[in-house]
C-alpha cells in the first residue's frame, strides 16, 4: 500500500496532468481560459483576485525553494537551519494568509452574486474544494506544526522524496516517516494536479507570447463604396 501511494500515485497524477494539458490544448483551445466574470461583479473581485494571485505566487515560490533546493545548498550560502526555518514560516504564513483571504473572498463573491454563481460549473466547484483543502492543510502545517508545535524538518524527508520522483527513484520510506499532516498535504496536492487540466486553472500556463510577433492592426476609414450601408446625413466629410 505504501509503495502504491508514494510511488504509483505520483506518476499517475503527473501523467494525468501532462496528458490532460495536451488534450485540453489540442481539443479545447477556446476553453483554455479563466472565463472572467468581471463584467458581473467587480468590487469583491478587485480585492480577492490580487490577494489570491500574489499570495499563491509567494506560496509557490516557497514550495520551489523548500522542495527543489537541497538543504546543503542553503547551508553553503551561510543560511542556518534555524534561519531558514524562521524565514520559511514567516513568509509562508504571510503569503498563506493572503491566499486564504483572497480565496474566501472569491468563493463568497461567486456564491453571493447570482450572475456569477450561474456561470459556475461543476468542475469549478470541485476545483475550489480541492484547492481549498490543499491550502488549508498547508496552513495547518505552517502554523500548527511548524510555528506552534515542535516543527518538522521536511527537507530531510518530504523534499528528498519529491526530488526522487523526478529522478525515477522514489523512496516511499521517506514519506512514510513524515508526519500525517504532511502526507495528507502531499496526497491532496497530487489530486489537485490530476484535476488541474480540466478546470479553469489551465490559464496559469497562458502567456501573450503571440502578441510579440503578431502584425499590426490596420484601421481604415469606411467610405461609401466599402460600406454596406449608405452614409447618414450629418456624417459626411466637410467639402464632400
Amino acid at each position: 500500500m505504501t509503495s502504491f501511494v508514494w510511488v504509483v500515485l505520483p506518476y499517475a497524477a503527473l501523467t494525468c496532468f501532462i496528458v490532460g494539458l495536451f488534450w485540453r490544448y489540442r481539443y479545447d483551445k477556446f476553453g483554455w481560459t479563466s472565463r472572467s466574470s468581471q463584467m458581473y461583479e467587480n468590487r469583491l473581485l478587485a480585492w480577492g483576485s490580487p490577494l489570491f494571485h500574489f499570495g499563491i505566487l509567494g506560496v509557490l515560490l516557497g514550495h520551489i525553494v523548500g522542495l527543489v533546493v537541497p538543504e546543503t545548498w542553503t547551508t553553503r550560502l551561510g543560511l542556518s537551519e534555524e534561519g531558514y526555518h524562521l524565514m520559511a514560516v514567516t513568509t509562508g504564513s504571510v503569503f498563506g494568509l493572503m491566499t486564504v483571504v483572497g480565496l474566501l473572498l472569491l468563493i463568497y463573491r461567486r456564491r453571493s452574486t447570482p450572475s456569477v454563481f450561474r456561470v459556475t460549473t461543476r468542475m469549478d466547484k470541485a476545483m475550489y474544494v480541492m484547492l481549498g483543502a490543499v491550502i488549508a492543510m498547508g496552513m495547518y502545517n505552517s502554523l500548527v506544526v511548524q510555528l506552534l508545535g515542535g516543527g518538522h524538518d521536511y527537507r530531510a524527508d518530504v523534499a528528498v522524496w519529491f526530488r526522487s520522483v523526478f529522478w525515477f527513484q522514489p523512496d516511499a520510506a521517506l514519506m512514510q516517516s513524515a508526519p500525517l499532516s504532511f502526507q495528507i498535504h502531499a496526497l491532496l496536492a497530487m489530486g489537485l494536479f490530476a484535476l488541474w487540466p480540466f478546470t479553469r486553472l489551465v490559464h496559469v500556463f497562458s502567456a501573450p507570447v503571440g502578441y510579440l510577433a503578431r502584425p499590426y492592426i490596420v484601421y481604415r476609414s469606411r467610405d461609401a463604396h466599402g460600406s454596406a450601408r449608405a452614409p447618414r446625413r450629418g456624417w459626411e466629410k466637410i467639402g464632400s
